[in-house]
């Protein structure tokens, strides 16, 4: 009889429970090698995007086990972030890090005046995905396959190459790189005020891809009810494999309406900052692609109750941005899924995603596989250390 499991067990009895010992958290503006504009720039509701703030949490136990984790703001937000999560860090040490759902109410109620969505959650979520994280690595197995993948490789598709402050000329040089790099998928941005020049790209952009990967058109919450459903049905001959964000984010009965009368399917999601906006969504048959974002929704705890309930609708997934979580999160959902490729993070990190035949890869390395690297060092604005480190 095999009395491993029970020598185990006896040996971590002996080391009594573990718990959560050293907090560090890390205020990084990530710098973006040029401005980017999508249609809200357009319109002058924002402003050109040029750096990315990030939240980082490293996690350490008494054990020895350590977890990574991030959320991240663009534009605004980053230093609200990191400033809510040192006022609530404190309340993890002395914790059992198994609890990631109790530790995940118990960092809400802590700050819970300020609400359970938006800044609030987004600072819960860089503590979450660093306690996934640990877990995975305590585990030995890459986060994909503690979670249970479906799949070793997700397909993915580039945004990062389309925006609207690129000409279409760098845009077409874009569709030649990604497919070069094996990317199976271009979006490119819509949202123009002059819907004349959108066609143009699209045309031009579906030209060039010449059925050699998938294609979609991203329009950042641009238009109203009657102009979205107007291009919807202009671009039906272009067999999009979806139009992102046509409507408000919160505009759910509009979305209903263009996903039941186009027949390009509907994606959004990725601006709502709860569970329960999303659920919305979903009852509400306002989408055929889901684009639930895990560092906005308050962490992976979070994002797996909204693929629960997407999985039993049949929805289809497509998480938006900070793929070095979201593949993981995409290998495990039932349905083949999207995972957005952008390579900006690229330098906070010592590690590359591989991508081959139109598919990201999940990496062999244990928990997200990603490590900080010494630039990330050199773009960091403030650090705070809770609890004291083994």
């Amino acid at each position: 009889m095999d009395t491993q499991p029970a020598k185990t067990g006896h040996r971590q009895q002996a080391l009594g429970a573990d718990s959560i010992a050293w907090i560090k958290l890390s205020s990084i503006f990530l710098p973006l090698k040029a401005p980017i504009s999508d249609a809200k720039v357009l319109t002058g509701r924002q402003r050109p995007l040029t750096e990315v703030a990030f939240l980082f949490a490293e996690i350490e136990t008494k054990h020895g086990h350590s977890g990574i984790g991030f959320s991240y703001s663009k534009r605004a937000g980053g230093p609200g972030q990191y400033e809510h999560a040192k006022e609530i860090a404190s309340v993890l040490i002395g914790e059992d890090p198994n609890d990631n759902g109790k530790l995940w109410n118990k960092l809400c109620w802590a700050g819970a005046s300020v609400g359970r969505s938006g800044l609030a959650v987004q600072a819960i979520a860089a503590f979450d995905v660093a306690l996934w994280d640990l877990k995975a690595k305590r585990a030995g197995l890459p986060l994909a396959k503690l979670l249970g993948a479906h799949r070793d490789s997700v397909q993915c598709y580039n945004t990062s190459g389309g925006f609207l402050s690129s000409s279409i000329e760098e845009v077409l040089d874009n569709v030649e790189r990604s497919v070069a790099a094996g990317i199976g998928g271009i979006k490119i941005k819509v949202g123009q005020p002059d819907m004349a020049v959108d066609l143009k790209r699209v045309a031009a952009v579906h030209e060039r891809i010449g059925g050699r990967v998938a294609m979609m058109v991203d329009a950042n919450q641009q238009w109203d009810r009657p102009t979205a459903m107007r291009f919807g049905r202009l671009m039906e001959p272009y067999n999009l494999t979806w139009i992102e964000e046509p409507l408000d984010a919160y505009d759910v009965e509009g979305h209903a309406a263009l996903a039941a009368t186009l027949d390009t399917p509907i994606a959004t999601g990725e601006m709502l900052a709860s569970v329960l906006e999303h659920i919305s969504l979903i009852e509400n048959k306002s989408v055929d692609f889901i684009q639930p974002d895990a560092p906005r929704v308050g962490g992976i705890t979070q994002f797996l109750k909204i693929c629960a309930l997407a999985e039993s609708r049949k929805l289809q997934l497509a998480p938006h941005f900070a793929m070095e979580i979201h593949l993981h999160l995409a290998a495990a959902y039932e349905l083949e899924p999207w995972v957005e490729h952008f390579d900006w993070l690229d330098p906070l990190f010592n590690e590359r995603l591989e991508i081959r035949d139109g598919r990201m890869l999940v990496p062999s390395r244990p928990g997200l596989g990603i490590t900080l690297s010494e630039q990330a060092d050199h773009w960091t604005r403030a650090t705070a250390e809770f609890g004291k480190r083994p």
